[in-house]
Protein backbone atom coordinates (compact mmCIF):
# COMPACT_ATOMS: atom_id res chain seq x y z
CA UNK A 1 0.00 0.00 0.00
CA UNK A 2 1.41 3.41 -0.91
CA UNK A 3 2.84 5.11 2.22
CA UNK A 4 2.22 8.29 3.63
CA UNK A 5 4.46 11.02 3.18
CA UNK A 6 5.65 14.08 5.10
CA UNK A 7 7.70 16.70 3.19
CA UNK A 8 9.94 19.46 5.15
CA UNK A 9 13.71 20.69 5.08
CA UNK A 10 16.72 18.71 6.17
CA UNK A 11 16.25 20.02 10.08
CA UNK A 12 16.90 18.24 12.81
CA UNK A 13 15.80 21.30 15.10
CA UNK A 14 12.32 22.16 13.53
CA UNK A 15 8.75 21.71 13.22
CA UNK A 16 8.88 18.95 10.65
CA UNK A 17 11.51 16.90 13.46
CA UNK A 18 8.11 16.78 15.63
CA UNK A 19 6.45 15.09 12.97
CA UNK A 20 8.67 12.42 11.90
CA UNK A 21 9.20 12.04 15.83
CA UNK A 22 5.51 11.29 15.85
CA UNK A 23 5.23 9.15 13.17
CA UNK A 24 8.49 6.82 14.28
CA UNK A 25 6.57 6.76 17.63
CA UNK A 26 3.26 5.96 16.12
CA UNK A 27 5.49 3.10 14.63
CA UNK A 28 4.10 4.24 11.25
CA UNK A 29 6.20 3.64 8.08
CA UNK A 30 6.20 6.96 5.88
CA UNK A 31 8.15 8.59 2.94
CA UNK A 32 10.78 10.92 4.68
CA UNK A 33 10.74 13.67 2.06
CA UNK A 34 13.69 16.37 2.49
CA UNK A 35 13.50 19.15 0.18
CA UNK A 36 16.17 21.26 -0.97
CA UNK A 37 15.61 25.14 -2.34
CA UNK A 38 15.04 24.27 -5.60
CA UNK A 39 12.82 21.65 -5.13
CA UNK A 40 10.91 23.87 -2.37
CA UNK A 41 10.74 27.13 -4.53
CA UNK A 42 8.99 24.71 -7.01
CA UNK A 43 6.92 23.17 -4.61
CA UNK A 44 6.01 26.61 -2.99
CA UNK A 45 2.77 27.28 -5.19
CA UNK A 46 1.19 24.17 -4.42
CA UNK A 47 1.13 23.73 -0.80
CA UNK A 48 -2.08 24.11 1.50
CA UNK A 49 -0.84 27.89 2.77
CA UNK A 50 3.16 28.23 1.15
CA UNK A 51 4.51 26.27 4.00
CA UNK A 52 6.27 23.45 4.57
CA UNK A 53 5.73 20.94 6.61
CA UNK A 54 3.06 18.85 4.95
CA UNK A 55 1.56 15.19 5.47
CA UNK A 56 0.12 13.61 2.26
CA UNK A 57 -1.92 10.31 2.88
CA UNK A 58 -3.07 8.37 -0.05
CA UNK A 59 -6.51 8.83 -0.42
CA UNK A 60 -7.17 11.41 2.10
CA UNK A 61 -5.60 14.01 0.72
CA UNK A 62 -2.60 16.84 1.97
CA UNK A 63 -2.08 18.36 5.41
CA UNK A 64 -0.48 21.58 6.08
CA UNK A 65 0.26 22.83 9.62
CA UNK A 66 2.38 21.03 12.57
CA UNK A 67 0.05 20.99 15.08
CA UNK A 68 -2.27 19.93 12.73
CA UNK A 69 -0.52 17.21 11.43
CA UNK A 70 0.47 16.27 15.12
CA UNK A 71 -3.01 16.06 16.46
CA UNK A 72 -3.43 13.86 13.41
CA UNK A 73 -1.36 11.54 13.86
CA UNK A 74 -1.41 11.89 17.81
CA UNK A 75 -5.49 10.91 17.34
CA UNK A 76 -5.05 8.11 14.93
CA UNK A 77 -2.36 6.12 17.42
CA UNK A 78 -3.17 6.79 20.56
CA UNK A 79 -0.75 9.67 21.55
CA UNK A 80 -3.49 12.67 21.80
CA UNK A 81 -5.78 12.65 24.56
CA UNK A 82 -9.66 11.14 24.16
CA UNK A 83 -11.28 13.34 26.40
CA UNK A 84 -11.91 16.65 24.98
CA UNK A 85 -10.81 18.99 27.54
CA UNK A 86 -7.53 17.39 28.06
CA UNK A 87 -7.21 17.42 24.38
CA UNK A 88 -7.49 21.31 24.21
CA UNK A 89 -5.39 21.49 26.85
CA UNK A 90 -2.00 19.75 25.07
CA UNK A 91 -3.16 22.02 21.73
CA UNK A 92 -2.93 24.92 23.76
CA UNK A 93 0.61 23.77 24.83
CA UNK A 94 1.60 23.24 21.39
CA UNK A 95 0.17 26.55 20.62
CA UNK A 96 2.48 28.05 22.88
CA UNK A 97 5.68 26.17 21.71
CA UNK A 98 4.25 28.46 18.23
CA UNK A 99 4.36 31.76 20.05
CA UNK A 100 7.77 31.17 21.39
CA UNK A 101 8.94 30.35 17.69
CA UNK A 102 7.07 33.49 16.66
CA UNK A 103 8.43 36.00 18.87
CA UNK A 104 12.19 34.56 17.68
CA UNK A 105 11.19 35.07 14.15
CA UNK A 106 11.86 38.61 13.98
CA UNK A 107 15.26 37.99 15.28
CA UNK A 108 16.19 34.98 12.90
CA UNK A 109 15.85 37.53 10.10
CA UNK A 110 18.16 40.21 11.39
CA UNK A 111 21.63 40.10 9.00
CA UNK A 112 22.85 43.20 11.25
CA UNK A 113 24.29 41.51 14.30
CA UNK A 114 24.54 44.46 16.71
CA UNK A 115 20.49 44.54 15.98
CA UNK A 116 20.05 40.61 16.87
CA UNK A 117 22.47 40.79 19.72
CA UNK A 118 19.79 43.16 21.29
CA UNK A 119 17.28 41.49 19.92
CA UNK A 120 18.01 38.15 21.42
CA UNK A 121 19.34 39.77 24.88
CA UNK A 122 15.38 40.98 25.20
CA UNK A 123 14.03 37.47 24.37
CA UNK A 124 16.53 35.71 26.64
CA UNK A 125 15.79 37.87 29.61
CA UNK A 126 12.13 38.02 29.22
CA UNK A 127 10.58 36.34 27.02
CA UNK A 128 11.71 33.10 27.63
CA UNK A 129 11.86 32.62 31.12
CA UNK A 130 8.04 33.67 31.28
CA UNK A 131 7.61 31.16 28.68
CA UNK A 132 9.35 28.29 29.94
CA UNK A 133 7.26 29.39 33.97
CA UNK A 134 4.01 29.02 32.17
CA UNK A 135 5.16 25.41 30.70
CA UNK A 136 6.61 24.10 33.59
CA UNK A 137 3.82 24.57 35.93
CA UNK A 138 1.78 22.54 33.75
CA UNK A 139 4.25 19.42 33.00
CA UNK A 140 2.83 16.40 35.62
CA UNK A 141 5.92 14.40 34.60
CA UNK A 142 8.41 13.01 33.79
CA UNK A 143 6.15 14.04 30.20
CA UNK A 144 3.26 16.81 29.93
CA UNK A 145 0.50 14.23 31.23
CA UNK A 146 2.02 11.79 33.14
CA UNK A 147 3.72 8.63 32.87
CA UNK A 148 2.61 8.65 28.70
CA UNK A 149 4.08 10.42 25.69
CA UNK A 150 2.06 12.10 23.55
CA UNK A 151 2.77 14.46 20.84
CA UNK A 152 2.76 17.26 22.68
CA UNK A 153 5.65 16.23 24.34
CA UNK A 154 7.67 15.67 21.17
CA UNK A 155 6.94 19.59 20.16
CA UNK A 156 8.40 20.89 23.40
CA UNK A 157 11.15 18.21 23.12
CA UNK A 158 12.17 20.00 20.09
CA UNK A 159 12.00 23.20 21.07
CA UNK A 160 13.79 22.29 23.96
CA UNK A 161 16.70 20.83 21.81
CA UNK A 162 17.29 23.87 19.65
CA UNK A 163 17.12 26.06 22.38
CA UNK A 164 19.70 24.41 24.95
CA UNK A 165 21.82 23.72 22.05
CA UNK A 166 24.14 26.61 22.41
CA UNK A 167 23.92 27.10 18.61
CA UNK A 168 21.20 29.79 18.54
CA UNK A 169 23.41 33.15 18.98
CA UNK A 170 22.97 35.36 21.97
CA UNK A 171 20.75 32.38 23.61
CA UNK A 172 22.72 30.32 26.60
CA UNK A 173 22.88 26.71 26.26
CA UNK A 174 22.01 26.55 29.86
CA UNK A 175 18.41 29.09 29.53
CA UNK A 176 16.13 26.16 30.48
CA UNK A 177 18.62 24.93 34.07
CA UNK A 178 15.68 26.59 36.44
CA UNK A 179 12.87 24.27 35.02
CA UNK A 180 13.85 20.50 36.07
CA UNK A 181 10.43 19.71 35.00
CA UNK A 182 10.51 20.89 31.12
CA UNK A 183 14.49 19.22 31.21
CA UNK A 184 13.42 16.40 32.46
CA UNK A 185 10.57 15.97 30.10
CA UNK A 186 13.31 16.42 27.37
CA UNK A 187 15.46 13.46 28.88
CA UNK A 188 12.00 11.41 28.97
CA UNK A 189 11.66 11.95 25.12
CA UNK A 190 15.24 11.59 24.54
CA UNK A 191 15.38 7.53 26.01
CA UNK A 192 12.65 6.71 24.99
CA UNK A 193 12.82 3.67 22.50
CA UNK A 194 11.93 4.63 19.39
CA UNK A 195 13.16 8.15 19.60
CA UNK A 196 16.41 6.46 20.14
CA UNK A 197 16.35 4.15 17.44
CA UNK A 198 15.45 7.20 15.35
CA UNK A 199 18.47 8.79 15.87
CA UNK A 200 20.91 6.40 15.76
CA UNK A 201 19.60 5.67 11.86
CA UNK A 202 20.81 9.73 11.16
Amino acid sequence: MPRPKLTYFDAPISRGEECRLALTIAGVEFDDVRLARDAWLALKPSTPFGSVPIFEIPGEGVLAQSNAILTLIGRRHDLHPEDDFEAARHEAMMQHVEDLRAALGPSMRMSDEAEKKKAREVIVATTLPTWAASVEKQIAGPFFAGDRVHVVDLKLFVVVVWLSSGKLDHVPASIFEGHPKLLGLHAAVRDHERVKAWYAKA
